[in-house]
């Protein structure tokens, strides 16, 4: 059985996924933003299994880091990433928002935070092969302007949230490439659309789906041998916004990237 990360794990998809995996057998390490919840969460996923507490705001890439390494160091196993927590569009009519480090919320914790992760859990993934990270991204996705990746003009919510979620596929091909060969995959989905959580209520969206919909797409990339730099729409395999495959793109991406974590 796996051990396995999996951020966002207090609520809707997460938790969701989080109790399907302790049950199963799997060591289940839940993130979440607020101490009280995550401890709470915790003791309920006890009750089933192997469970451990995680608490970190992912929009701060200090904290994101310090996640990481606390991570590491409690649990050298650890052969599976689940970058699941995001922040959704927000209402409608909402204004921009930063994190702690000045990024775009959206940008931070649905983009840039997975990315930070990732790479200080890599090394500990490396060791652990076969490893999986799983990300979970949208089909919403509409491409970064390079030029302005945070958004300063024009802002638009449901638009910073697509154009995290394209980044957030471009570099899972990206990452893929980069790992080939290492026993390390790594894959995006859609878990399925408008799921019931906060995020989809929020948005002032009728919910379309339940979370044990969405589920299935990610406990299938966490326990099945699906390869690696796929994209799938639930648990089939699909394409990604055409741009999120073209090189170039994923160069200029890469490069932006590594400027902003480098703030």
């Amino acid at each position: 059985m796996s051990t396995v990360l999996i951020t966002g794990a207090t609520s809707g998809l997460g938790r969701y996924v989080a109790f399907e995996l302790v049950r199963s057998g799997h060591v289940v390490l839940a993130h979440g933003r607020d101490a009280r919840r995550t401890d709470r969460l915790v003791a309920e996923l006890r009750t089933e299994g192997a469970a451990h507490g995680f608490v970190a705001d992912l929009a701060s890439l200090a904290e994101v880091r310090r996640l990481g390494d606390e991570v590491a160091a409690a649990h050298p196993g650890l052969d599976v990433l689940i970058n699941n927590a995001g922040v959704g569009g927000g209402p409608p009519g909402s204004g921009r928002e930063v994190g702690a480090d000045g990024h775009e919320l959206r940008l931070a914790v649905n983009y840039l935070a997975p990315v930070a992760l990732t790479r200080v859990l890599l090394p500990v993934l490396r060791r652990n092969t076969p490893a999986r990270i799983v990300n979970v991204g949208s089909a919403g996705q509409e491409p970064v302007d390079c030029d302005d990746p945070e958004l300063t003009r024009g802002y638009n919510g449901v638009s910073a949230y697509c154009r995290s979620k394209f980044a957030l596929a471009a570099h899972t091909f990206t990452l893929a490439e980069e790992l080939r060969g290492t026993g390390v995959s790594v894959n995006v989905l859609h878990p399925a659309t408008y799921m019931d959580t906060a995020m989809v209520r929020e948005a002032g969206v009728t919910p379309w789906n339940t979370v044990a919909d969405g589920a299935s797409g990610v406990l299938a990339l966490v326990t099945q041998d699906v390869g690696s730099g796929g994209y799938f729409d639930g648990t089939r395999p699909s394409r990604a916004h055409e741009g999120t495959y073209d090189r170039e793109v994923q160069k200029r991406l890469t490069t932006v990237t590594d400027q902003l974590l480098a703030r």
